[in-house]
């Protein structure tokens, strides 16, 4: 491991701070950056993104993602999170801690709005950062990108109904606009020009595959740091402006990734998945698609209103709360395998 990843850590802290005070002293400029969108997706942070995870999509080979069969019950919990935990889980620690503990501190009509954005961050599950987290923790690509193309497809047909039903409406405006295009850009589009070039790099022959990866894997991490800087450059002068506010809301939040990760962790040690499927997997069920949250609640509730900002401040700790799951499951990967092991030995020793 290089200087550079033995310190990420360090790296997005002082990228976080960076990002806060440059949109603060430039809130024109990160102005400018943020309206550069279709569809509510920003196109400087898609390709960011794509620098992010093309290098990951080239180690994936086509040809073996059959063996996912394999890791069915992995599968089966991060769906099972995905789609009958977390927006639940949300939908009651928002309201205990939005709606009850810390109430007297908020703007009293925006609470029910606050409520309302939290649901809408947690319920579709994460596209793109996901690959980044798990090639963080070594954890098996097959599997990550398969997981990650059914959630898209589950969340075309779930997401509208389940926030109608989590937020008391007959209906609600998707933005399919949002959806679909971010689907493309950070599904599509990296997977088609990673599987082009793994073709050609291997064609080469000469070891110009492995080289590639080696050069590209510095330049994947700082693209990660960039889009740090700008997501917090973006939201500089409200962080500023409502520290409070942002600190009550990331309550909630962190509970909830800390809580479904935790979950989706324990399950699949407890029905023996392997841990390169189950560190992705508990990363899969803790992260948000909060590009999808922001569009929705802009189209639903507003640009300046609370439900907008709470899908913001999703966007301000999905890096380094994601980051400090990723620590975890590789420091608890002993412990997780150790019980694989003896469940193993003890069906064994029934048979």
């Amino acid at each position: 491991m290089s200087i550079f990843e033995r310190y990420l850590t360090l790296w997005v802290a002082l990228c976080i701070i960076a990002g806060v005070a440059l949109g603060h002293v430039m809130p024109d400029v990160f102005g400018a950056i943020a309206g550069a969108e279709i569809a509510s997706v920003n196109l400087p942070v898609a390709v960011l993104i794509w620098l992010m995870i093309v290098p990951m999509l080239l180690k994936i080979d086509f040809a073996a993602l059959g063996q996912v069969r394999e890791h069915w019950r992995g599968v089966g919990v991060t769906l099972f999170i995905n789609w009958a935990v977390k927006p639940f889980s949300m939908a009651l620690l928002g309201s205990f801690f939005i709606g009850h503990v810390f109430a007297p501190l908020l703007p009293s009509a925006q609470i029910s709005s606050y409520i309302a954005g939290l649901i809408l961050l947690a319920a579709a599950p994460c596209t793109a950062m996901v690959f980044v987290w798990s090639n963080l923790c070594g954890g098996e690509p097959h599997y990550t990108l398969s997981q990650v193309a059914l959630n898209d497809v589950i969340m075309v047909f779930l997401f509208a109904p389940l926030v109608g039903l989590l937020l008391g409406v007959a209906s609600i405006t998707v933005p399919w606009g949002t959806l679909l295009l971010s689907v493309l850009l950070y599904i599509v589009v990296p997977v088609t020009v990673a599987q082009t070039w793994r073709r050609q790099l291997i064609r080469i022959g000469g070891g110009a595959f492995e080289r590639s990866l080696r050069t590209l894997q510095p330049l994947s991490l700082a693209a990660l740091l960039a889009t740090l800087v700008l997501l917090f450059g973006f939201q500089g002068e409200q962080i500023v402006g409502q520290p409070v506010v942002i600190a009550i809301l990331a309550v909630p939040i962190l509970i909830q990734v800390y809580l479904n990760a935790g979950l989706a962790y324990l399950l699949n040690r407890r029905f023996g998945v392997a841990w390169c499927v189950a560190a992705p997997a508990a990363l899969i069920g803790a992260s948000n698609f909060f590009e999808l949250a922001v569009a929705a609640a802009i189209s639903l509730f507003g640009l300046d209103s609370g439900a907008a900002l709470a899908t913001v401040v999703g966007v301000l700790v999905e890096v380094p709360v994601m980051l400090s799951v990723v620590r975890i499951v590789k420091a608890t990967r002993g412990w997780y395998e150790s019980g694989i092991h003896s469940s193993a030995t003890t069906v064994e020793a029934r048979r």
